[in-house]
């Protein structure tokens, strides 16, 4: 009798210890699955923060690029430096900046910023030149004869891929004598030339691939694209 009741009590004991290791084990499951979500939001967390924080490094670095462009070209066109222009210039400069920095580097595949800049950069004396040149050109039709005068219309396809790329290209042709962008449709430009030796040299694209080496368009990849972008490669690794 006594020894059925211990060895009742006995399984008893074990079922009970049995049950309570079963316990313990979900308890420990619930416990791991939770830690383990947790970490995983803590994560997320930490993920959006430095997230968040490039986004807005990368807000301001465009709006600062953006900005001293527009107030470099705003001082050198204006002509007036005292207290209260510059005041005007920098007011502005900074709104249209805040407006507009998205656009100027809309780019996704561009890489570093800084590369953008520094290419636009080298590009503006390029072009100033280009407008010296046409001006003599001009100066030398309104003084020569009238056979010289061609004026047409010329159309071209650009290769150019990105909103930026081809309203650059848009306003560096408005901006150099004798050549204006009329209009833009599904990639084709049409171009007011005012002679024959304008429109051939618009059309011989040197323009256009100096501003797609600016903003990288996939179609004018250079030598010089992979050397300025490998401290880029370089800082990923």
């Amino acid at each position: 009798m006594e020894v059925t009741i211990l060895v009742q009590a006995t399984d008893e004991s074990f079922e009970i210890l049995e049950k309570a290791r079963e316990r313990s084990r979900d308890v420990l499951d619930i416990a791991a699955r939770l830690t383990s979500e947790s970490q995983s939001v803590q994560r997320k967390r930490v993920e959006a923060i430095f997230k968040g924080a490039r986004q807005t490094k990368t807000e301001i670095t465009r709006f600062a690029a953006t900005f001293i462009i527009l107030f470099g070209s705003w001082l050198l066109l204006s002509g007036h430096y005292d207290l209260f222009h510059i005041s005007i210039g920098v007011l502005c400069c900074g709104l249209v900046s805040h407006a507009t920095h998205d656009l100027l580097f809309a780019n996704p595949r561009a890489g570093d910023m800084r590369v953008i800049v520094k290419r636009f950069i080298t590009y503006i004396p390029w072009l100033l030149y280009q407008i010296v040149l046409s001006n003599m050109h001009v100066v030398r039709l309104a003084l020569g004869p009238r056979n010289l005068l061609d004026p047409k219309i010329i159309q071209f396809k650009t290769k150019l891929e990105s909103d930026i790329s081809m309203v650059t290209l848009a306003n560096s042709i408005t901006l150099t004598p004798g050549t204006i962008t009329v209009d833009i449709r599904d990639g084709v430009y049409y171009v007011h030339a005012v002679s024959k030796k304008t429109a051939e040299d618009l059309m011989t694209g040197e323009m256009e691939d100096r501003i797609a080496h600016i903003f990288m368009e996939a179609d004018h990849v250079y030598v010089q694209d992979t050397l300025d972008m490998a401290p880029v490669f370089v800082a990923l690794k």
